[in-house]
């Protein structure tokens, strides 16, 4: 299976990226130090890339299949192959995240600090140790810290030979201008429900039924779109979700409703906690020697403080997704409605929900609609603002009744 197999509907930027690959391969071959960009492969490689699209796209998927791409070793490459085999070593290792020079990076948490950056500039001012290129994933761009921005900007501007960043963030205006005016800017698309439905009876073994209505519903998300197909939890928290907009007829409902989507992220958050906080609570005690029962050796406090506050972060991350995940099926909801109000005869994202948007769309003009996602999206604002979520939903289902 190529690397590219689960880049869903971005055929133009396989396309870019595979000929990409392919001058950057030259460039290993012809032995030439100059960094990638300079030169004669300037109007197809460059070392430094931007990949941005909605949600679920598949940005990050693009990157590490870009990366895997730079540093295959497939013997018909000699004989004009496409890079991204996907079963070379080099291809197998990258995809695996063990990979010598292939860095990924990522945060749990809300951000990704300076010290992080300094460190991986430093590490991009090297030479592959023994692949054919030093690559460099920063995943969620859009989480670094200023500082930590303005570090990364030093790596991007005085490119090392034959290193790559791939950057990766939700749009272009997510990264400082001086960086992305650095980057080779990659903007994927949203997929087609067809191609998504089509991956899941491929890759995950879904029936076609099944599949087509996850499609719809996960509204060109990928990785949604699985977990509503495979996941009875994820379905229910879906219908639970789209329960608001027949709820919000009174104020108790509009109040009730917003505690219920509050109370939900946070047992999401917990529930990871459950899982993956004590863990590595015991493998740092573990990793420090520390006996049970006896005296924490010295430096262990000052490593289970910034543990906790690692994991304190991530709780938090996980609550603002839960809610965008459910702030996005309340838009796709709300368009739906707009689409019958309007006459639209096209496929709706909610089709499993045509009763409750039938009269939803009977019980107010368009007008109303609109107010409505316009609230939805004054929520998600309020929230990346770091308003309280319980405060910033109330507000939001108190205009869902209003609007």
């Amino acid at each position: 299976m190529a690397v590219w197999d689960d880049l869903v509907g971005q055929e133009r930027v396989v396309e870019q990226l595979t000929a990409a690959a392919r001058a950057a391969g030259a460039t290993v071959e012809a032995g030439r130090g100059a960094a990638p960009g300079q030169g004669g492969n300037a109007s197809l490689m460059t070392h430094a890339w931007l990949f941005t699209g909605p949600p679920g796209a598949g940005q990050v998927t693009a990157a590490r299949s870009f990366a895997a791409a730079l540093q295959c070793t497939s013997p018909d490459l000699a004989l004009g192959g496409t890079p991204g085999c996907g079963f070379c070593e080099g291809c197998h290792t990258v995809l695996a995240g063990s990979h010598a020079d292939v860095k990924y990076v990522r945060t749990d948490g809300l951000s990704i600090g300076v010290g992080d950056m300094r460190d991986l500039v430093l590490r991009a001012s090297s030479y592959p140790t023994g692949g054919r290129w030093s690559v460099i994933l920063v995943d969620a761009a859009h989480r670094l810290t200023e500082a930590a921005a303005n570090a990364l900007l030093k790596g991007v501007e005085e490119p090392s030979p034959r290193t790559v960043w791939l950057l990766c963030a939700p749009s272009v205006q997510d990264v400082l201008p001086t960086i992305r005016s650095r980057c080779r800017l990659l903007v994927l698309r949203t997929p087609a429900a067809e191609a998504v439905a089509d991956t899941l009876v491929r890759r995950d073994g879904v029936d076609p039924a099944t599949a087509r209505l996850a499609a719809l519903a996960g509204q060109g998300d990928i990785e949604r779109s699985r977990r509503l197909a495979v996941d009875e939890q994820a379905r229910t928290r879906r219908a639970e979700v789209l329960r608001i907009p027949l709820e919000v007829a009174d104020l108790g409902g509009c109040l009730a409703a917003a505690q219920r989507l509050v109370d939900t992220a946070k047992a999401d958050a917990e529930a990871l906690a459950e899982t993956q906080d004590a863990k590595e609570t015991d493998d740092l005690k573990a990793a420090y020697g520390a006996a049970e029962g006896g005296k924490a050796p010295r430096g262990m406090a000052g490593a289970v403080k910034e543990l906790e506050k690692r994991q304190k972060s991530r709780a938090t991350r996980t609550r603002r997704e839960t809610l965008g995940v459910a702030l996005l099926d309340l838009l796709g909801f709300y368009r739906d409605v707009l689409a019958i109000q309007l006459g639209s005869t096209g496929a709706l994202a909610n089709e499993d929900q045509r009763p409750a948007l039938d009269r939803v769309a009977q019980a107010g003009p368009a007008e109303g609609t609109l107010r409505r996602i316009e609230a939805v999206l004054a929520c998600r604002v309020a929230l990346d603002r770091n308003v309280d979520p319980l405060l910033a939903v109330e507000a939001m289902t108190v205009a869902l009744r209003a609007g």
